[in-house]
């Protein structure tokens, strides 16, 4: 089933795409991460436009946001106030993120930039999942290992003009969450993510932010964020193709809730190693399609 894509200005088979979709989405459910940072390079490998890509699945993955911010809400487990100074951090990344796009656009580069980020960023994940997974399994099996305190880092601590997180349980200054969503925001508008994978980890190990309302938090600035940064390619890029976002989020609407039940009978440590192998395959696969040397360079149509 063949349907044209009109930004992208190719035709694709739209079950695939649905299916790619349902496969994020499953991935999504099962190891609780937002999906987008597959998304794009998924859609770079099936042989969608790097541009488009990367616009399309930022309002993919703010359909697929909206779901889990409300589930979050119902059992108080977002902070609403950190959660505004991220989207504002956000926001303003996102503007700029816009400029850089457009410049490495009007400069022809921004496809390979894209690529080489995605490259370095998918192999950085991989290997820390890995590193990870191996290791709680390596306790599992051992001796369990000890908790890490929850403490914010000195840098933060040291930041002036501190506000009280009632919800987070912090007194930290506002500047510290501001510039974490700034380069969020960025990273959403050059690559179409989420930018969760990157805001769990710096909010709990960074801005030292309970567990309990971390994820929501995290969805919450991901939803305002990719929500804007839809907007800025849609008036400014002109490279959000919505038949292929409607396509991924149809398919990923699905595959989330396939994705949840089937993380409740799998150990935890076994599916972050999955993961931590699946994001490094697509990272490989990528890293061949810059290095790999076509049987033809040029090519040339000759008119009828």
């Amino acid at each position: 089933m063949d349907l044209y894509l009109p930004i992208a200005n190719l035709s694709v088979n739209a079950l695939v795409i649905v299916g790619l979709g349902l496969g994020v989405g499953l991935l999504s459910g099962m190891f609780g991460v937002g999906g987008g940072f597959l998304t794009t390079p998924l859609l770079i490998v099936y042989g969608i436009p790097p541009t488009v890509a990367a616009a399309s699945a930022a309002s993919q993955v703010t359909g697929a946001s909206v779901s889990g911010v409300f589930a979050h809400l119902r059992r108080d487990g977002v902070d609403i106030k950190m959660g505004c100074v991220l989207v504002a951090g956000g926001m303003l990344g996102s503007f700029a993120g816009a400029a850089i796009f457009r410049l490495l656009q009007a400069r022809g580069q921004i496809d390979t930039v894209i690529a080489i980020l995605y490259v370095l960023m998918l192999g950085s994940i991989g290997g820390l999942m890995l590193y990870e997974s191996v290791n709680a399994m390596r306790a599992v099996r051992g001796a369990a290992a000890r908790p890490m305190k929850r403490r914010h880092h000195p840098l933060v601590a040291a930041l002036p003009f501190r506000w009280r997180f009632y919800r987070s349980g912090l007194y930290i200054s506002p500047i510290a969450p501001l510039l974490l969503g700034f380069f969020t925001g960025i990273l959403t508008i050059l690559l179409g993510v989420g930018g969760g994978f990157i805001l769990v980890p710096a909010m709990l190990y960074i801005l030292g932010m309970g567990t309990q309302v971390v994820v929501g938090t995290s969805l919450f600035q991901t939803l305002f964020t990719t929500a804007m940064a839809t907007m800025v390619h849609a008036t400014t890029t002109k490279a959000v193709d919505i038949v292929l976002a409607v396509l991924l989020l149809l398919g990923s609407v699905v595959g989330a809730q396939l994705g949840a039940r089937f993380a409740t009978k799998a150990k935890p440590e076994h599916l972050r190693l999955a993961l931590a192998v699946i994001v490094l395959l697509v990272a490989v696969r990528m890293l061949l399609g810059l290095a790999w040397r076509p049987d033809e360079i040029f090519s040339i149509e000759i008119g009828p």
